[in-house]
């Protein structure tokens, strides 16, 4: 009986940590909740000028062309192409940390080449998104789309949207730097060497977060 007792685990006798979480995974964690209050900060200063100003510009209008499409007018279509490409790799790095989990270093290795594949796609889309309303004359401090009741639009919106899919774009391109060196890190055994893919769950964790945050930007400025 006493012996039971003894050998009992006690968490906070140290040696353990309280959450039974490695530092590293735990450190991700607290970044996330850093970076999700930044991002919280834009979109709700967005909110707020949207939302007090009495007409804003239509996204329908202003998103509506599409790659090799000519003048055909397609209303979020080129824009629900990036959102399906980036949910698709969140699929692929579930599945890499999946195969992480089993140390099955060829299926780690495949998926996180498909989620890297999948970035750069995301990625170039965006860059061909800016580039034409980049033409179109919109930057920041320039709005050439007027209001939906036909008014003179302010550049609030050209400033918050370059900005903020501008400061997402910027995590989505480390998190594709990322995954290139946990690539070549899975290819030279790193991991198996090391008995654990823990570095595969943490730079997916941070791959998850880009993903959700790219569903309020979406539903914020392609949407609202």
């Amino acid at each position: 009986m006493d012996t039971a007792v003894t050998a009992k685990k006690k968490w906070w006798a140290g040696g353990y940590s309280p959450f039974n979480v490695s530092y590293g995974k735990l450190m991700m964690w607290y970044f996330l909740m850093s970076d999700a209050f930044t991002f919280g900060a834009l979109l709700i200063a967005y909110g707020t000028i949207r939302f007090s100003s009495p007409s804003w510009p239509d996204p329908n209008e202003v998103f509506k062309s599409f790659p090799g499409m000519g003048h055909a007018e397609l209303p979020l279509m080129f824009v629900s192409l990036m959102t399906f490409i980036l949910i698709m790799s969140s699929v692929t790095m579930v599945l890499a940390v999946h195969a992480g989990h089993m140390r099955d270093r060829k299926a780690v290795a495949k998926w996180l080449l498909l989620t890297i594949i999948g970035g750069f796609a995301f990625l170039s889309c965006q860059a061909w998104e800016w580039t034409h309303l980049f033409h179109e004359g919109a930057w920041w401090g320039r709005n050439p789309f007027v209001n939906a009741d036909g008014t003179q639009a302010s550049t609030n919106f050209t400033n918050f949207f370059f900005t903020i899919t501008g400061f997402h774009g910027l995590h989505v391109t480390s998190g594709v730097i990322l995954n290139i060196v946990i690539l070549a890190n899975v290819l030279k055994g790193t991991y198996d060497q090391r008995g654990h893919y823990e570095m595969v769950e943490k730079v997916g964790l941070y791959w998850h977060f880009v993903d959700l945050v790219w569903v309020f930007v979406f539903t914020c400025f392609y949407l609202l």
